[in-house]
């Protein structure tokens, strides 16, 4: 599904254009604060209707303008294309798809699958237990829509959960204990399989790089049975029931999927606070190598990949090899400062283009 142009009103700082995009390979080259990460992060948002960076839409309006828009056109598997534009305007977004308004963000998701490599991706390797659950749940709602509905149920079912708690509300908990009980377990079964699959190739990808062998992904749900296994439906009750006196004296839930754990280990011991930063960055870029290959095996589709400067800490070795780990994809974007080697990447299929105050030329 790849993106074949893409146009800009008012967007951040990039100039009101049409981009053709129609390449295997896209280069974006140009010095820090020209917009190259502005573009990909327009792509991504076509993707899944929200950016990466900001949560506040107003961010996205290029200054002294109060609207903008990004219209993105790509190609789908039987050859027919798409349109998805997003619209900004007085202080809300509007998002169509073909002419048509998108109602819930679940729609946009597999039509133009994307797998984003950042540098606030390191904190899957050392930011808080709720950066990893995140990469987790990424990866099984890309492809899987009911893990979506799952996700948001349980959200749901907590948030009242946790309101009954603070209000006192004791009378409602069995109720929301079942529930939380019935949504939770499914969602635990989807993330163990996930990790099981991802630890089928995630350490020898590791190896293959640093030489650093037997790391491992390792799931402790907060849900478990006395023997360490995965808790059914009634153990979880009676886990939530011998935790309700901590729940009601903390006036929240203590236990569930939202307190599940994932860790990196090594030969059965922490892996991530012994290692170098290097080795912790490469930890990261390798789970989005792997976020690229376990939705290829899954689906037998190829995915789109955006790679925003994430090359730049790696050294010239490192990078070959982690470019070569690469699955086959639609389509590849990159940023590169202009002093960087990205000749030494560029192939017959590769478009570059130079960013230069949000004005974008394509190189010959």
């Amino acid at each position: 599904m790849p993106v074949l142009s893409i146009s800009f009103v008012n967007y951040r700082n990039i100039e009101d254009s049409t981009v053709n995009l129609l390449s295997k390979e896209v280069y974006f080259v140009g010095e820090n604060g020209q917009g190259k990460s502005n573009i990909l992060e327009s792509i991504y948002m076509s993707a899944y209707g929200n950016s990466f960076r900001t949560r506040n839409d107003g961010e996205l309006v290029k200054k002294g303008f109060e609207n903008f828009s990004v219209k993105t056109m790509y190609r789908m598997e039987d050859g027919s294309t798409e349109n998805v534009s997003i619209y900004y305007e007085k202080g809300k977004k509007k998002i169509d798809r073909n002419g048509k308004t998108v109602k819930d963000r679940k729609e946009l998701i597999n039509k133009m699958p994307c797998v984003l490599f950042c540098h606030d991706d390191l904190e899957f390797a050392v930011g808080e237990p709720e950066r990893r659950r995140f990469f987790i749940d990424q990866c099984l709602s890309m492809y899987d829509l009911r893990y979506i509905d799952l996700s948001r149920n349980y959200r749901k079912i907590l948030k009242s959960r946790n309101i009954a708690l603070k209000e006192k509300n004791y009378e409602m908990l069995d109720i929301y204990d079942i529930q939380l009980a019935e949504n939770g377990v499914e969602i635990i079964k989807k993330r163990r399989d996930a990790i099981f699959l991802f630890n089928q190739f995630f350490g020898n990808l590791y190896e293959r790089i640093t030489g650093i062998d037997n790391l491992s992904i390792k799931y402790d749900p907060s849900w478990k049975s006395e023997n360490n296994i995965l808790a059914d439906k009634n153990e979880i009750l009676s886990i939530l029931e011998q935790k309700r006196e901590l729940d009601k004296n903390l006036m929240t839930t203590m236990s569930g999927p939202h307190r599940d754990k994932i860790k990196f280990v090594r030969n059965g011991s922490d892996f991530i606070s012994t290692a170098s930063t290097g080795q912790r960055r490469l930890v990261s870029i390798l789970l989005r190598v792997g976020q690229a290959i376990y939705y290829s095996q899954l689906t037998g589709k190829k995915p789109v990949l955006l790679m925003d400067d994430v090359l730049l800490e790696l050294d010239p070795a490192k990078r070959k090899s982690v470019t070569a780990l690469l699955p086959d994809y639609d389509q590849l974007f990159c940023t590169f400062l202009p002093g960087e080697p990205y000749e030494m990447y560029r192939q017959i299929t590769t478009s570059v283009f130079f960013l230069e105050k949000g004005s974008i030329k394509k190189m010959e």
